[in-house]
């Protein structure tokens, strides 16, 4: 793998050694999953572009050195990732939310050996807006429903009105919004994924409660 996929597929510019931290973290995953399910198997073999530029492009659409939460970190994706292109900055940080400790311990490690921005809190969803400081902006991917997505993001976006929400969605991302818009109210900008033609990520702003 060349760091050109990332050029190619999202227009976007790292450096030999973000790269380097990238294809490390890749290495790691494969080893891991062999024995803990970290993501659908029947995607393993399409890492790359399925996973590693899928999560690379909410720093695409969100850049600059952000204070991220990822929810339900799972696998690494985007918490990782993001984390490891913030390296590059030397600036921002990512919390990354996962309560399963097998998978927190691999984030942990992935963290680690990569030099990457972030910090792993084994902790249930629920928790971490009474343990994390304000973000300025929230990530998730293969997590929950919109609706559910935003309330968890709900506290945080309370005491922040500027927080952006960047989440990865499939097909059916049209009824989770109409869905969620009985509950909530808010800004959002749809992007196309340039990875999935049936996926996309739901750039999201200015979150409260919808009017009764």
């Amino acid at each position: 793998m060349t760091k050109d996929i990332l050029k190619e597929v999202l227009n976007l510019d790292v450096s030999r050694e973000t790269f380097d931290k990238l294809e490390h973290f890749a290495s790691l995953f494969k080893k891991w999953s062999a024995s803990i399910n970290l993501v659908a198997s029947s995607t393993r073999d399409d890492l790359w572009r399925r996973h590693v530029v899928d999560s690379a492009q909410i720093f695409k659409i969100a850049p600059g050195p952000k204070h991220w939460v990822d929810l339900g970190s799972g696998g690494g994706f985007p918490g990782v990732v993001t984390a490891i292109l913030l390296s590059e900055l030397g600036e921002g940080w990512v919390d990354l939310v996962e309560s399963n400790h097998k998978k927190a311990s691999f984030l942990r490690l992935a963290l680690s050996e990569t030099g990457a921005r972030g910090t792993v809190h084994p902790i249930r969803i629920e928790d971490a807006p009474n343990k994390i400081a304000l973000p300025d902006a929230i990530s998730a991917r293969a997590l929950a429903e919109l609706d559910r997505l935003l309330a968890y993001a709900e506290p945080w976006a309370t005491r922040n009105p500027e927080l952006l929400c960047a989440l990865h969605k499939g097909r059916d991302y049209q009824s989770e919004i109409e869905k969620a818009r009985g509950r909530w109210a808010f800004d959002l900008v749809i992007h196309q994924s340039a990875v999935e033609t049936d996926s996309v990520v739901l750039e999201i702003a200015r979150l409260r409660r919808a009017a009764q």
